[in-house]
């Protein structure tokens, strides 16, 4: 076992040990780890409300957060597969286990990479939602610890690789994804879902430019 594996295993089993401490909380981590998927779902969806009448840009980077959430997930089943990893239960059988046992593998955890991809894509459409989503991202991977699921290092991959991909994403795609949006939101259905939108800034946006980002 190398150095990597050794903290990896000491973080698990000190996070274990604090869950074994705190049974008080052992209800609501759970149902968190298992239905926090909700939470982002909810946030993407206020995301695109709050999009309405916003520029192209704006309302093309909101859709993206959902399209690279899917797009992310897709990666990471063959890239578990691959890896094969076991899960940290069956590794460690006398660790406390709250989640249920599943013979899915445990790196990288699905959890974690939809919560980095929601998150990292919300920075990118609105600041605010965007900071909400990243520390419900961090809980979800400190509570798929917490409950017995993953590995430290299978949470962190997750983030990682999920917001990987949703900015190296939209740094590739941007432009006709902007292209695609405006042209779809001047269809009469969709320009009265979304409203008429607001100029494009006149100076260039970056990939990942606050003009894009809300501010309010």
């Amino acid at each position: 076992m190398n150095t990597a594996h050794r903290l990896d295993d000491q973080l698990l089993l000190a996070v274990n040990g604090f869950a074994r401490d705190t049974p008080r909380l052992h209800g609501v981590l759970l149902d968190y780890g298992k239905y926090g998927l909700v939470v982002f779902a909810a946030l993407l969806l206020a995301a695109l409300v709050a999009a309405r009448g916003r520029t192209s840009t704006a309302l093309a980077a909101t859709g993206w957060a959902a399209v690279a959430t899917l797009l992310a997930l897709a990666v990471n089943q063959p890239l578990g597969h691959l890896v094969a990893e076991a899960r940290p239960y069956v590794t460690h059988p006398a660790i406390l286990r709250l989640a249920d046992r599943t013979t899915d593998f445990s790196f990288p955890s699905d959890h974690a990479v939809m919560a980095g991809a929601v998150a990292a894509g919300l920075t990118i459409a609105h600041r605010r939602l965007g900071a909400i989503a990243w520390v419900a991202a961090l809980l979800m991977a400190f509570t798929r610890v917490y409950i017995g699921a993953h590995y430290p290092w299978d949470v962190a991959a997750g983030l990682v690789l999920g917001s990987l991909v949703a900015l190296v994403g939209w740094v590739v795609l941007r432009r006709p994804l902007v292209w695609l949006t405006a042209r779809l939101r001047e269809q009469p259905g969709v320009r009265g879902l979304f409203g008429a939108p607001h100029a494009e800034s006149s100076a260039p946006a970056g990939p990942l430019s606050g003009s894009v980002a809300a501010r309010s």
